[in-house]
């Protein structure tokens, strides 16, 4: 024990030396040990099963086959790389990715600028119920069906008695084999493909639209900036993370074409709007090679994963 005088105390004030004594150093607890940290598992687990079940184990499945020689009726014969091999000489395949390239590039930036263009009119100009009835109107298409969609178009623009030929003969002009011409067929598609996905995309922007903060369209207003020039300055670089999401779901989509160019070509004229699924499809289902449909599979799967993540980096390194 020590002893110590008072503030103006006359007996000396006793300190223990308890007070003074070095108290043992409690063990913290690293956040991983943490005895509920386990809690949620059972929460996510159906959810992780449903992911393994039906996409982890079918792309796992898909690249094992693509190395084999399968034809459903026997069992797999495992030939490496031959399929592969195979592709890189096919030149229907190489026709095919062609076509799809083209079909991406018109319908990609069209159906993204107008839904941008679309969007911004909308909400700047029609926050009414005129607005909802238009972007209701526009949302239409994307809920109908691929099928329902193709076999409306092929209707409209057939050449004999589609309503198009029929109103250009009217007005004395040539009818027009719009899915008939190799040239024009894919020209077509595309665009029947930008008027289905223009609904959807446009609600996009719009949402994101929502979220701009109204002071940047006055200051720049205040600066002079027309209705170009806030498009241009303010609505365009608010919204890349959207243009980000709606270039690649776009990308994505497009590569992934089968039901409309199926139901308004079946491929023609001479494989002009054959795609890359197309060619899965008659691979697999109809020649029965399911080793070499899912060697294509995995080639269209890699190229998808390449362009989204290429698309991501450069829109971001744009953005920074």
């Amino acid at each position: 024990m020590r002893t110590g005088a008072g503030a103006g105390a006359s007996e000396p004030v006793v300190k223990d030396d308890a007070a003074f004594a070095v108290r043992p150093r409690q063990r913290r607890r690293r956040p991983g040990k943490r005895a509920g940290q386990y809690v949620g598992v059972p929460f996510v687990l159906p959810s992780l099963v449903i992911l393994m079940v039906v996409v982890i184990i079918p792309i796992v499945m898909s690249l094992y086959f693509s190395m084999t020689q399968y034809s459903v009726l026997g069992s797999p014969t495992w030939v490496g790389t031959d399929n592969y091999t195979k592709l890189l000489n096919d030149d229907a395949f190489a026709a095919a990715l062609g076509n799809t390239v083209v079909y991406t590039l018109i319908s990609v930036p069209l159906q993204t600028v107008i839904a941008l263009l679309l969007a911004d009119v909308l909400a700047r100009r029609f926050r009414n119920r005129f607005g909802a009835i238009v972007r209701s109107t526009l949302f239409i298409p994307v809920m109908s069906s691929l099928v329902v969609v193709g076999v409306v178009w092929r209707t409209i623009l057939g050449t004999n008695d589609g309503a198009v030929n029929v109103f250009l003969e009217a007005f004395g002009l040539e009818r027009v084999n719009f899915l008939g011409d190799p040239t024009l067929a894919i020209w077509v598609v595309g665009l029947v493909t930008v008027w289905k996905n223009i609904g959807y995309f446009l609600v996009i922007y719009y949402a994101g639209m929502m979220d701009v903060p109204a002071e940047l369209y006055e200051a720049s207003g205040l600066d002079g900036a027309g209705r170009f020039g806030q498009l241009w300055h303010v609505t365009i670089p608010s919204l890349r993370p959207v243009t980000l999401l709606v270039v690649i779901l776009g990308t994505i989509w497009s590569f992934q074409v089968f039901d409309l160019v199926y139901v308004m070509t079946g491929g023609g004229p001479g494989g002009a709007t054959t795609t890359i699924v197309m060619m899965i499809f008659r691979a697999g289902f109809q020649n029965f090679q399911m080793g070499y449909a899912s060697a294509m599979a995995a080639v269209l799967f890699a190229l998808i994963l390449i362009i989204a993540v290429v698309q991501r980096k450069v829109l971001k390194s744009n953005e920074d």
